[in-house]
């Protein structure tokens, strides 16, 4: 067949063309003319066969940087990514420094005051922002973390903290620096923290979900280890930076430092698919309620993070009360230096989980958690007024016991519904949230009523209720409450 002779087969028995919804179309040109144009015949405009030019706007190039990735933090089926000691830190590294943007504030309130022109009780408006932003995310935006791919996510979030955060560090509004303290909470809910160590509330699950069931508790640790160090070293180079240079300067270092997670981030986090693609954002939500009335594990654990969270927060409150006044009178910088005393599940927690949480039952590991804070407690409620040591054993051992019990009950919690991680995640933290309140308003409540020793007799009361909470139910026991199926000490799966 000659050129033309194809050329004139081709025009006169055009290719069959494909729509997507109607199936097969025919093309020819004689049904072109005399076809009705009717709705669903209508001839469609003849477009040039050039390909249209790919959007090159700045919107469409931010989406495509946020979405693209390394080859090396792609997903595959076939070779799921490994979630080894440098993502481990990583991970760690993030929550020190984006937990620290909520405790900037605190030992500054008074420079704050005096900046803005407000009062000491307006100042204080500042890190209760912080922890109403902290409780929208905690509901409305961790749960999202069941619901979409987790690596855009969080990159979107990190973006997000700083730019906002750049608004923190030049504003001389009062109202405005209220309003984005708020905001940048609840973005902050990445690896998120308000006053105990609840954090990572969407890496954590990620956590949960990449390490092997037999180091999930241990590296669970290492993550809060780093989170403990964010809490710790924003109150203490807040104290420093600001009673040594302007309280600026401690908010454009975060700013810079964000960035900075922001790039490690989006080089080195795996990509990894979403645990739901049949639920929607309402039925996320309400999950969350059903986990409640279903999960014996999580009400539990939840509870016990209540009245947990209550002894930290009240510790942590009356302590500047009891160091600033008599015997001590210590000024603010030596004051924040007693957080250091905080760092001890930083270097022990991750050996007592590899070895201990790993190992046995959730009920044993809880049972030598407690006894280390109830210790703590005691030496600091009842030698506090004598000797600094007792505030500084406290200190410690309190932290180390509360830590180990939390990573306890998170790695019983996150074996629940392992498609759900988010949502159990969320349902533990808005009971320990609620717990921050309480020990914070009953330890300030009753320290100015009643003095340093009756406040620690009530935190004792409170692991008390946590024991009882504890021995309530055994390790292989299925309903609320119960010793079904004999007590074991070792993990047998």
């Amino acid at each position: 067949m000659s050129g033309d002779e194809k050329t004139t087969t081709e025009l006169s028995n055009p290719v069959p063309q494909h729509d997507e919804e109607k199936g097969p179309i025919d093309a020819s040109p004689a049904h072109a003319l005399t076809a009705p144009e009717t709705p669903e015949r209508r001839p469609k405009a003849i477009t040039s066969p050039t390909k249209t030019p790919p959007n090159t706007g700045i919107w469409h190039t931010i989406v495509d940087a946020l979405l693209w990735m390394p080859r090396w933090c792609r997903y595959d089926e076939t070779n799921p990514p490994k979630f080894g000691l440098p993502l481990n830190i990583l991970f760690a590294f993030a929550g020190t420094f984006t937990v620290a943007n909520l405790y900037y504030a605190q030992p500054i309130e008074d420079t704050l005051a005096r900046h803005f022109h407000v009062s000491h009780e307006q100042a204080s408006l500042v890190p209760t922002c912080s922890q109403a932003g902290y409780a929208a995310g905690l509901i409305f935006v961790c749960p999202l973390g069941d619901l979409v791919r987790r690596r855009p996510f969080v990159i979107l979030l990190m973006i997000l903290t700083p730019t906002l955060w750049l608004g923190l560090c030049v504003t001389n509004s009062f109202n405005a620096f209220l309003v984005l303290s708020c905001l940048t909470s609840i973005t902050t809910v990445t690896p998120l923290h308000t006053h105990t160590r609840e954090e990572q509330q969407i890496m954590l699950p990620l956590v949960g979900d990449l390490a092997p069931p037999a180091r999930r508790a241990t590296a669970l640790s290492v993550v809060t280890s780093g989170i403990i160090l964010g809490l710790l070293i924003a109150r203490l180079l807040a104290g420093i930076i600001s009673t040594y240079s302007s309280w600026r300067n401690i908010y454009w270092m975060s700013l810079g430092v964000q960035y900075l997670l922001c790039i490690l981030l989006w080089l080195f986090m795996p990509d990894y698919p979403p645990t739901n693609t049949d639920i929607t954002y309402l039925s996320i939500l309400t999950t969350i309620v059903k986990l409640w009335l279903t999960t014996p594990v999580l009400v539990q654990a939840t509870l016990m993070g209540f009245f947990l969270s209550a002894t930290f927060t009240s510790f942590w409150t009356t302590l500047t009360f009891l160091l600033s006044g008599s015997p001590y009178h210590f000024n603010t910088v030596t004051i924040g230096l007693f957080s250091l005393a905080g760092m001890t599940p930083m270097f022990l927690g991750p050996i007592f989980s590899r070895y201990v949480i790993d190992k046995v039952v959730t009920q044993v590991a809880l049972l030598m958690s407690l006894a280390v804070l109830l210790t703590g407690i005691c030496i600091g409620t009842f030698t506090g007024k004598v000797t600094v040591a007792g505030p500084v054993l406290q200190a410690a051992l309190q932290d180390f016991g509360l830590q180990m019990s939390q990573i306890a009950n998170r790695t019983a919690i996150y074996a629940v519904a392992p498609k759900a991680r988010n949502r159990v995640n969320t349902a533990y933290m808005i009971g320990v949230f609620c717990g921050q309140l309480m020990g914070t308003a009953v330890g300030n409540k009753v320290y100015n009523e009643y003095g340093w020793v009756i406040s620690g007799c009530v935190s004792i009361a409170f692991v008390g209720v946590a024991l009882f909470l504890t021995l309530l139910r055994g390790p292989a026991e299925t309903g609320w409450v119960g010793w079904h199926g004999g007590f074991q000490v070792r993990k047998t799966g």
